[in-house]
This record gives structure tokens, C-alpha cells and sequence, in this order.
């Protein structure tokens, strides 16, 4: 059995995928808090799935591409194995995880590293082993801030170790750090980062289910 928060059909509005349509399965319980978290509804709320019913929920919707979300997916020790069947059925699968947890157990779909910076009030949970663990097939990302944050992330992303040319995406905490600063400061130390909108939330604000 699997915890499921919801299941949805949108667009993609973070990573490189951002602006494909994409089937979204959120999966309930996270291990952190994050100051800025926008999907609390997660932490508890949701319904049992035996991963069979939820795959034919996934492919009901006839589309290709799948976002395994949170929440933090990587609290369901099931996890795994839905990714391994969604594979297994041709889906390309998309893995948002919060750093917090050994990635090593999922494979063979992209994997989206979300490293908490400091204002997240989480940044001592970062498993920063996890940026041995990646490859380049994989992508991180970091949600910034303030300025502290935006050094925080230019350390590590300008680090040595990460794979050659993975991508790498610094994203402004929605409504707190205006778009046009973090653009400048990522100007300014001429970084190959992306600069990344949540562009589900810049088309119909922060609605559930989108």
C-alpha cells in the first residue's frame, strides 16, 4: 500500500521540463518543514492506494509523462517500486525529493534534488552525500530566499563533484524574493544556473491540484 495526497493532470511548472503537461502523483507525509512549504495539506492528509489501483489511476490519463511528488515521496518505502512498474510500463518518471533522503534506492527515472537552503529553517537535514549520488541524468534545484540562501546555493552549485552539465535551477521563494533580484545576483557572478518561475502557480496562482 501506498499514501496518496492527490493525483492531477497539469502543467509542469519547475525543472527542464517546465510547460509539458505532466501527470502529478502526490504522495502523503514529509519529513520536514520547510518555513515556505506550500503543499502542508500533505503532511498527513490522503488515501491508501495498493500500487496496482494507483498505476491504472496514472494511466488513465493517457499521457506519457509522470511526476512522483510530495510531500517527500521517499517517506513511502514503496516508493521505489512504483517507479520501478511506471518504468517498467515506458513512463518517463520525474522524482521531486527534498535532499533530506538517500536517493540511491530510486533508478532509472530523473531525479530532482531539492537542496534546502537556510531560510527553509531545514538546511542542517541536507544529505549532502546525495550530490555523490547524482548523475546526469538527474537535476538540483534550490529555492532561495534571500541573499544568504543565493551564497548558500552558489557554494554548492559551483562546487567540484556534481556530474558535467546537469542542470542546475535557483528558484525564488513565491512571493518573498522578487524574480528580477535573483536574476541580477545570478548575473552578477555570471552562474550557469537557470533562473526558474514556478510557472503552474505564475498561470493560476497557488491553487490546489496544480
Amino acid at each position: 500500500m501506498i499514501k496518496v495526497n492527490e493525483i492531477f493532470f497539469s502543467i509542469q511548472g519547475e525543472s527542464s521540463f517546465a510547460g509539458y503537461p505532466c501527470v502529478f502523483a502526490r504522495l502523503t507525509g514529509c519529513n520536514l518543514r520547510c518555513s515556505y512549504c506550500d503543499t502542508a495539506y500533505a503532511y498527513e492528509e490522503g488515501a491508501d492506494f495498493e500500487l496496482s489501483r494507483l498505476v491504472s489511476r496514472i494511466e488513465k490519463f493517457r499521457w506519457p509523462l509522470v511526476e512522483i511528488t510530495g510531500g517527500e515521496p521517499l517517506v513511502q518505502e514503496e516508493t521505489p517500486e512504483l517507479v520501478r512498474i511506471l518504468l517498467e510500463k515506458k513512463f518517463q518518471v520525474l522524482v521531486e525529493t527534498n535532499g533530506s533522503l538517500d536517493i540511491s534506492g530510486i533508478a532509472g527515472c530523473v531525479r530532482i534534488l531539492d537542496i534546502k537552503c537556510p531560510s527553509s529553517g531545514e538546511s542542517e537535514r541536507n544529505d549532502l552525500q546525495n550530490l555523490k549520488r547524482l548523475t546526469d541524468k538527474d537535476e538540483l534545484k534550490f529555492v532561495i530566499g534571500d541573499r544568504a540562501d543565493f551564497d548558500f546555493a552558489r557554494s554548492i552549485a559551483t562546487g567540484a563533484g556534481l556530474p558535467p552539465g546537469i542542470p542546475i535551477h535557483f528558484s525564488p521563494v513565491f512571493g518573498k524574493l522578487p524574480p528580477e533580484t535573483l536574476a541580477g545576483w545570478i548575473l552578477e557572478h555570471k552562474l550557469p544556473v537557470r533562473l526558474q518561475l514556478q510557472l503552474h502557480k505564475i498561470v493560476w496562482g497557488n491553487e490546489r491540484g496544480r
